[in-house]
């Protein structure tokens, strides 16, 4: 499962309103090699699946990942923090072993 923490789910409404996504996209989550911790998140709306995608709802977002990501992203929770000092979208993942100080990769 993946899930869609409180914060997340009002920037995405947000950004669905103001940037006027239809209600067809949804959040496409992902997995690729790179950073300087080996892994690295990507995120993005989409409008198509694949056949190997896992599709979750979670806090009436729906989210969706390619079975290799899934892999990596089990029970990971999609965070938003703004602010000055805020980091934007994040992901919690238990399965990280490491992460960079940025926050945008990762290893197990």
């Amino acid at each position: 499962m993946l899930f869609v923490a409180d914060s997340a789910k009002l920037k995405i409404q947000e950004l669905i309103s103001n940037e006027e996504i239809g209600q067809d996209h949804f959040i496409r989550v992902g997995v690729t090699s790179g950073g300087c911790s080996g892994l690295t998140y990507n995120m993005d709306f989409d409008t198509e699946l694949k056949p190997d995608d896992q599709v979750f709802e979670d806090n009436d977002i729906k989210i969706v990942t390619d079975l290799r990501s899934f892999l990596y992203l089990c029970n990971t929770t999609l965070q938003f923090s703004g602010g000055l000092t805020g980091k934007g979208f994040y992901f919690e993942n238990p399965n990280a072993s490491r992460t960079c100080g940025c926050g945008e990769s990762f290893s197990v």
